[in-house]
This record gives structure tokens, sequence and C-alpha cells, in this order.
């Protein structure tokens, strides 16, 4: 039997694959109360917004978030984990969850997954949802002392990799770096990823997924897409991408110069537009799949999802934007080599 990365990769060459769309949107949907996010565990702080802990509290909107996906087409669904680093969840004082937030999580996502799999007999996958943290390696905090930061890499990689081995231990195929607006910051979870894997004896392939931060094309760390991919293509992923950003003809361009360039997988998962004045999102589904559509024609990607502000309606308009698309083709690199002992060092720039 194949392991998932072999598998997706098969189905890939085949077709164009969904990926799910935003979780905020969702669950703000939902008007739920402070209640709600903390049931019954006891905790000081004021937890409404942590959307992560309702994979503890309320698992059934998150499961039925995955099933609305699954319905609407999605191949992959990824984890309510985005913010389940110690270093997001001390916000609310919850550190002491980190384990049992995406070990949950990916159970619920496997779950509505098998379930998904039992109606109609095709394939689904977990993505185990890395995000990124508000604690920095390239930049300072601190405009009046440029060269200080808050963590260093040593923390920030024990930071990911318990996240990584509770994800793996809860059963996701892949695990999913992205919203990367810190090159190096990828890195260390790149590295922590590819520790928790050899640690538990399975291949569990990363998925990278870069957000720009202004129309120039680079991140908050500075780094252009074609950088980007030279500085964490040693993690050897199976996809590569963009995500969030902008809505998909702002990120039009700079996908495809980095589907030039990557040879890998191209995943991409724009937002609904770019929110109005209060916040909110009004491109509508049709729209949105208009939009990809043309990235479909130009064969800029593999796999293809929204981010914020789309929802299970989007994700069906673009499931069926994809049906007859041609998939991207990209030629595999004959030798890739894992770099490791040196990674807080190299190509940190």
């Amino acid at each position: 039997m194949m392991n998932p990365g072999d598998q997706l990769r098969a189905l890939a060459a085949e077709r164009v694959l969904v990926f799910d769309g935003g979780y905020g949107t969702a669950i703000q949907n939902h008007g739920l109360v402070e209640q709600d996010y903390r049931g019954d565990l006891e905790l000081t702080d004021d937890q409404k917004g942590n959307n992560d802990l309702l994979s503890l509290t309320r698992p059934d909107i998150i499961e039925n978030i995955h099933t609305a996906y699954l319905e609407a087409g999605a191949d992959i669904v990824e984890t309510n984990t985005f913010s389940s680093t110690q270093i997001s969840q001390a916000d609310y004082s919850c550190e002491h969850l980190v384990w049992d937030l995406n070990v949950k999580s990916a159970e619920i996502a496997r779950s509505a997954c098998e379930k998904a799999e039992a109606k109609d007999g095709k394939k689904r996958f977990v993505a185990g949802s890395i995000g990124p943290t508000n604690k920095t390696l390239s930049l300072s905090p601190d405009v009046n002392d440029p060269g200080f930061r808050e963590i260093d890499y040593d923390f920030l990689k024990g930071v990911y990799r318990e996240q990584c081995d509770a994800l793996i231990a809860g059963g996701v195929d892949f695990l999913l770096i992205e919203t990367i607006f810190d090159t190096l910051n990828a890195k260390c979870a790149g590295m922590a990823a590819q520790e928790a894997a050899d640690a538990c004896d399975r291949d569990v392939p990363l998925m990278v997924s870069m957000t720009l931060t202004d129309l120039s094309g680079r991140n908050l760390s500075g780094h252009t897409v074609e950088a980007f991919w030279h500085a964490v293509r040693h993690l050897k992923p199976i996809t590569i991408g963009l995500n969030c950003s902008f809505g998909a003809d702002q990120l039009r361009p700079h996908l495809s110069m980095l589907t030039k360039v990557a040879d890998t997988l191209i995943m991409a998962y724009p937002n609904a537009g770019l929110p109005n004045d209060l916040g909110e999102y009004d491109e509508m589904p049709h729209e949105t799949a208009a939009l990809i559509r043309e990235w479909l024609d130009e064969g800029l990607v593999n796999i293809i999802g929204g981010c914020c502000g789309t929802t299970p309606e989007h994700i069906g308009a673009i499931a069926k934007a994809t049906v007859g698309a041609t998939p991207r083709k990209f030629a595999e690199p004959a030798v890739q080599t894992r770099l490791s002992g040196l990674e807080p060092f190299i190509m940190a720039a």
C-alpha cells in the first residue's frame, strides 16, 4: 500500500486536487460565547477567540466544518491547530493544553475524512496545520535594539517539535507549515518536523506555504518567492505555495513566478479577495472560482483551496472549476541533499 506522500503525488498527476477553506469565518458564523470556548475546563483567562480550544470543548463544531468542506469537494482538510503552540497558547494561559489540542484536532479531522471516504470511496488527506507564532527569529521587536530577539532558534524548534510530535500522534498525513512571514521561522519548523517524523519512523511529508506582506511579493523577512523557495528547498517539501496574502487576482503574478522555479507540487489558497472597511470579505464563490479558473488555464497549480473569507460554498465552486483542468507539470529533481547539523546557520538570511 502506498504511503500518503505517494498517494498524493499519484492523484495530483491525474487531476487538480482541492484543499479546504477558512476556519475563522466558519467558527464566527456559529456566534459562540465564552462558555462554548472554555467548556468544563478550569481556565483562568477569557478564552473567547481561542478557536483551537474548540477542538476540546466543541469538537462537534470543528468536525462539522471539516465535513462541510469534504462534502463541497475538498481532498485535503487541515487540522484546527493554527495557533496550537506554547507561544500562541500563552496568550490564553493554555500552554498546558498544547499536546491535547493537537492530538484531538488531528483525530477529529481524521474521523471526518474516514466518514467521507466510507461514503464515496475517495481518498482524503489530513494536513496538520502549523501556523506562525508572534515571535520571530529574523526581526527585533525593539526598534531601538535591532539585534534583540525574544527567542532563539533552539527554543522555537522545541516549540514546533512539541506540536509536530502531537500532530503525528493524532494521525495526520502531512505537516503543513503555513502563512509563513519569517523564512527562518519556517526553516526552524521544518527541521522540527523532520526530526519528529524521524523519531516515530514514519514518512510525514512537509507542505510549506508562504504569505506575502505587500504587492511587491516579499514576506515580512524580506524574501521574494524565488528566494523563499531556495531557502526551504532542502526540506524537500511535497508542496510549496502561497496562502492568505491577497485575493486570487493579486496573488497570480507571484504564484506564476513560484511555479517557474519550484520542482515540487504547487499548492495555493488565496483569500476571498481583500477585506472591506469592516474587515469582512465580500468576494462571492463564483467570483473566486472564476479567478481560480484563470490559474488553472495557465497550469499554475496542483492543489487549490481558500483561506480567509472562504466558505464551503467557495470551495464547492472551486472544486467545480477544477473539473477537466490539467494539473501543473514539473520536472522532479534528480538529486536533493538533506541538510543537518548546521540548520541555524544555513541560508539564515
